[in-house]
């Protein structure tokens, strides 16, 4: 069986796609979808001395992307960052979060369960280290999700799926668990 590896970058859908067509007896082609983003960071914070000393300062910053609202952003409170704006770690849950959502709304589109309501309250730990620096330790997805009918087990199960198809939580380098709730809908 003869193998060869051509590599075509083509643009599909506004996607960068790269076609490798990996056995040329069977014409197997796997493709891999590259996505980019950008996202620009504006520290707002300077008092006029700028980062002179670190209780001098202010840690807010708008986070944007062309044509989305602005996010606020700041540190946790622990840091001295304002508590009316989103912080990284509150994001870092959200990103999780939001990943999973769709990821399980797609998966359970597939499976024919409907699911009418979603609402997950995501929590997560964070370790500080001694020199100052810190990692998530874990993240608990804990959704609870509303479904028309009786398919509660092959609701349940999906979360599994949806969790292999988040690329957020494929990312990550900490557990992302999943403690879901399951309720049908009148």
């Amino acid at each position: 069986m003869e193998t060869s590896l051509a590599v075509e970058t083509i643009q599909h859908s506004g996607y960068n796609c790269r076609a490798a067509t990996v056995n040329c007896q069977t014409k197997d082609i796997v493709v891999h979808l590259e996505h980019s983003y950008a996202v620009q960071v504006d520290w707002t914070g300077n008092r006029g001395t700028g980062t002179s000393d670190y209780k001098s300062y202010g840690r807010d910053h708008v986070i944007s992307t062309e044509g989305t609202v602005d996010i606020a952003g700041s540190s946790d409170t622990v840091f001295r960052g304002d508590a009316d704006r989103w912080n990284p770690e509150e994001m870092l849950l959200g990103a999780l979060a939001q990943c999973h959502l769709l990821s399980y709304l797609h998966v359970a589109a597939s499976h024919g369960v409907i699911v009418t309501a979603y609402r997950d309250e995501a929590v997560g730990t964070m370790e500080q280290t001694r020199d100052g620096g810190g990692h998530f330790t874990s993240v608990t997805l804990r959704p609870v999700v509303t479904i028309a009918g009786d398919n509660v087990d092959l609701a349940l199960q999906l979360h599994a799926e949806a969790s292999t198809k988040c690329f957020i939580a494929s990312s990550m380098n900490f557990p992302v668990g999943h403690e879901p709730t399951i309720l049908r809908g009148s």
